[in-house]
C-alpha cells in the first residue's frame, strides 16, 4: 500500500511564508507527476502547481511568482514553498503522486489534505 503524508499546513498572516511537505512510502518503485491542489470553501478543488520526473513545472496564474514546486526523488517527497501569501490562499492543499508500485502497477494517490490559513 501506498500513503501521502502532508505536513507544514498552519496559520500564518498576510504576506507570510509557509512550506508544505508531502512523503510517499510504501510499495513504490518509482513516482512520476506529484504536485499540489487546493479547495476553498464552496469551492472547486484545483490545481496550484505540479511537477514532472522531468522536473518540469505547471503553476496556476493565481500563485506564479509567490509559489515554488520541488521534489526530492530520494525521500520521495515534493514540496509547496509559499511566500507573499494572500487571504484567498486559504484552503485545504491536498498533495497528489502518480506512483508505479512494487508490483509495477500505476496509481493515482492524494494526501489527506493539509488546512492553510491566511489571517490577520
Amino acid at each position: 500500500q501506498v500513503q501521502l503524508v502532508e505536513s507544514g499546513g498552519g496559520l500564518v498572516q498576510p504576506g507570510g511564508s509557509l512550506r508544505l511537505s508531502c512523503a510517499a512510502s510504501g510499495s513504490i518503485h518509482s513516482v512520476n507527476t506529484m504536485g499540489w491542489y487546493r479547495q476553498a470553501p464552496g469551492k472547486q478543488r484545483e490545481l496550484v502547481a505540479t511537477i514532472t520526473s522531468g522536473r518540469n513545472t505547471n503553476i496556476a496564474d493565481s500563485v506564479k511568482g509567490r509559489f515554488t514546486i520541488s521534489r526530492d526523488n530520494a525521500k520521495n517527497t515534493v514540496y509547496l514553498q509559499m511566500t507573499s501569501l494572500k487571504p484567498e490562499d486559504t484552503a485545504v492543499y491536498y498533495c497528489y503522486a502518480q506512483i508505479i508500485t512494487n508490483g509495477l502497477g500505476r496509481y493515482d494517490h492524494w494526501g489527506q489534505g493539509t488546512q492553510v490559513t491566511v489571517s490577520s
